[in-house]
């Protein structure tokens, strides 16, 4: 059995192939990465690296792979869906058996502006006929982690959350149960909705952050155009800020709140706390 992984020099993509060569021989894996250089490491431990690019269908090579982990892609959402069908397409006319896809949180249902991307990739692989298996990803502990060092320093965590409450999760655990399943079988046609083992509010993670590092730590919570506006003012590009600022909100309004027990039960352990997180981040 072939699994082929894509977008494997990122941050996701690489902590999956990572598990996965714990799982399964170097000679059984192979990756479709857009600068070949960036994986020459992995090409040296054996595992088959294949330069593509989603923006250029005609480059992605999936032949052979049995199980291809479609780890979704980043950029404006207009840009996301086209790269994400054509590697979907790819796939089926490379004659891939089943197609493990990274999503988001209740995809068909949700809110958030980001399911949209994910609910119509679903909806894409879903038409192809392929077996699929969807990994429905609530947030990462990462996205609140890296302005912890700022936050101790200047006393304040600013977010546009209110007393919303998020159940996330490390990348790391994501990543691993994204390469239980490609390299297990069982879970054809499943929806798997990850997410950490509670639900914390912002609140609780200047606390947490405070405890850690000995020095009081703030959460306010500002008005989403005002917390747009410092995102557009830091000169992040204007659709992740308003992509960050959607996410903000809808936590505030509890749309990722919900705590389920999928993840836990793929990686056979308890999901990595927040406290663990803010600890190792700090």
């Amino acid at each position: 059995m072939t699994i082929l992984v894509t977008g494997a020099t990122g941050q996701f993509g690489g902590l999956a192939v990572r598990h996965l060569l714990d799982r399964v021989p170097a000679a059984d894996l192979a990756v479709s990465v857009r600068d070949a250089g960036k994986a020459a490491d992995l090409a040296d431990r054996g595992v088959d690296v294949r330069q593509g690019d989603f923006s250029e269908p005609d480059t992605l090579r999936f032949a052979g792979a049995d199980t291809l982990l479609l780890v979704s892609t980043n950029g404006p959402d207009e840009i996301r869906v086209g790269q994400q069908n054509a590697a979907v397409d790819a796939a089926v006319r490379a004659g891939v058996s089943r197609i493990v896809y990274t999503s988001v949180s209740n995809a068909a249902i949700s809110p958030l502006g980001l399911a949209k991307v994910h609910a119509a990739t679903e909806a894409h692989i879903k038409a192809s006929g392929v077996s699929y298996t969807f990994l429905r990803n609530a947030m990462y502990h990462e996205n609140y982690l890296g302005s912890l060092p700022q936050a101790v320093e200047s006393g304040t965590y600013v977010t546009a959350a209110g007393t919303g409450r998020v159940a996330s999760a490390s990348r790391d655990d994501f990543a691993l149960a994204a390469a239980i399943v490609a390299s297990s079988e069982g879970h054809e046609g499943a929806v798997y909705e990850l997410t950490g083992s509670r639900a914390w509010s912002f609140d609780e993670l200047a606390e947490i952050a405070s405890d850690v590092a000995g020095k009081p730590v703030k959460h306010v919570s500002v008005p989403s155009e005002d917390y747009l506006a410092n995102l557009l003012a830091a000169d992040l590009p204007k659709f992740l800020a308003e992509l960050f600022t959607d996410i903000q909100v809808n936590i505030g309004r509890g749309t990722l709140s919900e705590v389920r027990s999928d993840l836990g039960k793929l990686i056979g352990r308890e999901p990595t706390t927040i406290e663990d997180a803010v600890r190792a981040a700090l």
